[in-house]
């Protein structure tokens, strides 16, 4: 019965892999194929090269700027911010989030401002910030952390109120005072929202450093895009793309690889 429960595990195991590894292989092809297509349609006329551009103009844009030096340059300000940005929000959305669990009072007072904060949208507030802040990369990294930091507070002042009311319960008829109770029940149970959050929020980061960079910045894959289309380069522009595209998949695999570390590879 053993040696046939085990040999049926394996047999399950090996399906999997080979789910997976089909699953890879289809990403790939899917990937490859929207190239080949993509190049064969400006080749043939049938989209205008000019400006939706086509791969082989976009991969010699990407070498150009390699070679002059210049593509480590924008790559590490458009990361550098975002990553900034993606900290400061988090983490100043995590502490606020404590404060009004901390405070029902506060929490009352503050919802409805939380609400219309997070109703405003971001972009508008990209001038306020240059005037304020002038066109550094202080500028961009405040556009950053303006869009991450309200989600960061909602989902994290959700997750503390969706903590069982019972494990509280249980903690304070120990004695437990309100700051053990935030460490040693609301903080821990509350870990996958924070992970969600971080999710969420690395994406956010992005988008605002972006907008940011579109506004206020002289370097960046943002400044590169919109220096691109004041001088119709679309090839710059798609390459820009293209690598924020890249930026962003790593960015979130970055954060499921801490998510893993953080729960031990538990689902």
């Amino acid at each position: 019965m053993l040696n046939n429960t085990s040999g049926e595990h394996q047999q399950y195991l090996r399906q999997l892999r080979r789910q997976g590894f089909l699953i890879r292989v289809v990403q790939v092809l899917l990937l490859a194929g929207f190239f080949l297509f993509w190049e064969l349609a400006a080749s043939k006329g049938w989209i205008n090269a000019f400006i939706f551009s086509q791969p082989t103009k976009v991969w010699a844009a990407l070498v150009r700027l390699a070679g002059e030096g210049d593509l480590w340059k924008h790559l590490s300000w458009t990361v550098s911010e975002t990553v900034l940005g993606f900290t400061a929000g988090t983490l100043l959305g995590i502490i606020l989030a404590v404060v009004l669990w901390w405070s029902k009072f506060f929490s009352r007072v503050l919802d409805p401002y939380i609400v219309i904060l997070n109703s405003v949208p971001k972009v508008a507030l990209g001038p306020i910030f240059v005037v304020w802040l002038g066109t550094t990369i202080t500028a961009v990294i405040a556009m950053s952390v303006s869009i991450s930091v309200i989600v960061a507070i909602m989902m994290m002042h959700t997750g503390f109120q969706e903590v069982d009311p019972n494990q509280i319960k249980l903690v304070r008829t120990f004695g437990a005072t309100k700051s053990q109770v935030l460490r040693k029940v609301v903080i821990p149970a509350s870990v996958p929202t924070m992970i969600a959050a971080l999710k969420v929020n690395v994406g956010l980061s992005l988008v605002g450093t972006i907008v940011g960079e579109f506004l206020a910045s002289k370097a960046g894959l943002g400044y590169l895009i919109v220096y691109g289309g004041q001088v119709f380069n679309m090839s710059l522009v798609m390459a820009s793309i293209l690598l924020l595209s890249a930026v962003s998949v790593i960015l979130y695999y970055g954060v499921t690889f801490l998510e893993e570390k953080a729960t031990g590879g538990r689902e």
